[in-house]
């Protein structure tokens, strides 16, 4: 029971990770055609995540196989109800990650404009249907008593996930201008620091909807710890508006980690609920791999994770210099 417990905790965690790392990638793909008005601050843009978007999606990566090898059943039925909206989100990557090798091979005007746009795209489909689909496992979706989802692709685009999906959407590409604030100076600066409140006050009604929703829509009520971690993730959030560069970030980063948090806390016991009978609901016990394999995977996380933090640290740590377009020679993207 213990090692059930420490998994799904694990797992929470790296996505914690994921969505604090990608959130602010996802959220500078976003605002890339808004921000950047010529292709040199375009190119300043991306290179402010150029050296970090592939090592963040690690943990993705790490995520799906936490996921695969201690709660089989989970991710049995998670990849075959979700199968078309994961399918997508993997296009959508594909995409991403072309977009950043391929811009900058012509020298046209129109071919960097056309991978720009794509850049955009997958941004913009990940950071909506990833809010989407975390959001549906707290609400619930048709899982019978064979753990099999026996819904379809529209089943996961009702009003209470397409809200979900909005309000995490919305919050990466305010934690993208955070970071752009951050990471950026001149004109890009500008406008970003421009952009930053109408986001932030966008975001704000979205997520106060979002909680409202939740008390019909989750047992998040029954929930302290998830009720307690969503309304400190509000409470950081409101503080982004009293804040500037580096601190404005942090209470922007803490709101994402929060929010994610929230939806683990009300999930938990469960990893998948089961709207036509919540007996037929995927937990923490009858979704997970044997006594043995989660101790031996235990050994293998104490090892390994902490490698994959320090890797994260030092790369931001080498690549922490503000960019404007006074650099755009020296920047690889």
């Amino acid at each position: 029971m213990f090692l059930q417990t420490l998994w799904f905790i694990l797992i929470a965690v790296v996505f914690v990770m994921f969505f604090f790392l990608e959130g602010f990638d996802y959220g500078v793909g976003i605002l890339l055609p808004f921000v950047g008005k010529t292709d040199a601050e375009r190119r300043v843009v991306i290179n402010t995540i150029g050296p970090f978007w592939d090592g963040n999606e690690v943990w993705m990566i790490l995520a799906g196989g936490a996921i695969f090898a201690a709660f089989p059943h989970w991710y049995a039925t998670l990849f075959s109800g979700f199968y078309l909206a994961l399918f997508l989100l993997l296009l959508a990557l594909i995409v991403r990650g072309v977009a950043f090798e391929f811009r900058s091979k012509l020298e046209s005007e129109g071919w960097r404009r056309f991978w720009d746009w794509m850049l955009f795209l997958g941004s913009a489909i990940p950071a909506l249907l990833w809010g989407v689909a975390l959001v549906n496992l707290v609400r619930g979706v048709p899982i019978d008593a064979h753990m099999q989802y026996v819904g379809g692709f529209f089943t996961l685009l009702n009003p209470y996930a397409l809200l979900g999906g909005l309000t995490v959407f919305f919050l990466f590409t305010l934690h993208g201008a955070l970071f752009l604030n951050v990471r950026t100076a001149g004109a890009i600066q500008e406008r970003v620091r421009a952009l930053i409140p109408k986001l932030w006050g966008l975001e704000v009604i979205l997520f106060i909807l979002f909680v409202l929703a939740s008390f019909v829509a989750t047992p998040i009520a029954s929930k302290p710890l998830g009720l307690a971690a969503g309304i400190l993730a509000l409470l950081f959030l409101i503080l982004v508006k009293f804040a500037d560069g580096v601190k404005a970030f942090v209470w922007g980063a803490l709101a994402v980690v929060f929010t994610v948090i929230t939806l683990f806390a009300t999930l938990y016991p469960n990893v998948m609920v089961s709207s036509l009978n919540p007996e037929w609901s995927l937990t923490i016990y009858n979704a997970s791999s044997s006594q043995y394999t989660l101790s031996v995977m235990t050994i293998v996380a104490v090892l390994l994770v902490p490698v994959a933090l320090i890797y994260n640290v030092w790369t931001y740590k080498v690549f922490s210099e503000r960019l404007d377009v006074s650099k755009v020679e020296q920047l690889e993207y």
